[in-house]
């Protein structure tokens, strides 16, 4: 069943369009991630479903019911920000409560009874009387999470909730939201620059780029399939090479280089997508490293190395283990992993 279908979506600021004509639908209980750069339209978008934001054009449905003129407490809506918009002089409890008093919908014994249950939802139960001033960071995102769902909306929407946190938290609050949406089976939009909580989080991605839906699909689709410049780059951050292909292989521009593609695709122009996980380094050119690049520096990660390499006159990123022969500065070998190379067409 569809409970959100966006149409035709538009948005203008003063004669700049931020929304582009957006269509979108979401299923029941389904975790989408709208995820794109800063000044995409995404949290626009966000804020025009919630009814922050008045539309230019087109029409916002909820569970079958038309709320693009509707207020926001009038759509059944919770929502979480960045920033957590606790009460500083109420009570966790209370602060979770909150929201369920100004609706009006239930008795003082209703709305203790909800913010009580939503606050043992996110292993908050035992701080109900405590005061924002006094939780961590962590805890006080996990208040702001049991007031957006403490009435049991119909669609969660999330503004970028985890940006806040350090890197270690952000982890375990990713595992939770999992846990949470699995439980509770929340129809929920999460809106994130972060390609990897998208990654993690979502059954499905929209990435937006211009305020326009770049592409859409499933995580694995948008990773391993991506249908433009943009996606390919901000989804895993390729490397991309201008080439030309005929029937499976590609010639790199300038060069007699040719590589091997996976998939169909039209003859002509266009680039070569190398995720740089997917490529190796040698310290010599061989059959398994048949291409000659030049390593220009590495970067150490911990886990990995990462070596900045120039192939063709543009600079590429391969990662290599940690534990592998360190390959130096100078002349190298490059090769991929079997079916690995992927090819978009010029627009």
């Amino acid at each position: 069943m569809t409970t959100l279908t966006i149409t035709s979506l538009t948005k203008d600021f003063k004669g700049t369009k931020v929304l582009k004509g957006i269509d979108l639908s979401m299923r029941s209980g389904e975790f989408v991630s709208l995820l794109g750069p800063s000044g995409c339209g995404k949290t626009t978008l966000l804020r025009c479903i919630a009814g922050l934001e008045s539309p230019s054009g087109g029409t916002i449905e909820i569970a079958g019911q038309d709320v693009t003129k509707l207020p926001p407490e009038k759509r059944h809506l919770g929502m979480m920000f960045q920033s957590y918009a606790l009460f500083p002089h109420m009570s966790v409890v209370e602060n979770v409560r909150f929201g369920l008093r100004m609706s009006g919908e239930k008795s003082k014994a209703e709305q203790k009874e909800l913010a009580v249950r939503a606050l043992e939802r996110v292993q908050m139960g035992h701080l109900a009387d405590r005061m924002p001033a006094q939780l961590s960071g962590g805890q006080q995102q996990r208040v702001a999470l049991a007031r957006a769902i403490a009435f049991e909306p119909r669609v969660l929407l999330l503004d970028e909730p985890l940006s806040n946190l350090d890197a270690r938290l952000r982890e375990d609050m990713q595992v939770e939201l999992k846990e949470l949406h699995r439980t509770l089976g929340l129809t929920t939009v999460f809106v994130t620059h972060d390609q990897e909580e998208a990654m993690s989080l979502s059954d499905r991605i929209v990435l937006m780029n211009g305020g326009v839906i770049e592409q859409e699909g499933a995580p694995a689709e948008l990773y391993g399939a991506p249908r433009t410049p943009f996606a390919a780059d901000f989804i895993g951050a390729a490397n991309l090479l201008p080439a030309t292909r005929s029937g499976a292989v590609a010639t790199l521009d300038g060069t007699g280089i040719q590589m091997p593609l996976t998939g169909a695709g039209p003859d002509g122009g266009g680039e070569v997508v190398l995720r740089q996980e997917d490529l190796h380094l040698s310290p010599t050119v061989g059959a398994d490293a048949p291409v000659h690049v030049d390593v220009i520096a590495h970067v150490y990660r911990g886990a990995d190395i990462v070596y900045i390499v120039e192939l063709a006159g543009k600079r590429m990123r391969v990662v290599r283990p940690r534990h592998e022969e360190p390959i130096p500065e100078g002349t190298a070998g490059l090769g991929w992993r079997a079916g690995a190379l992927l090819w978009i067409a010029a627009a």
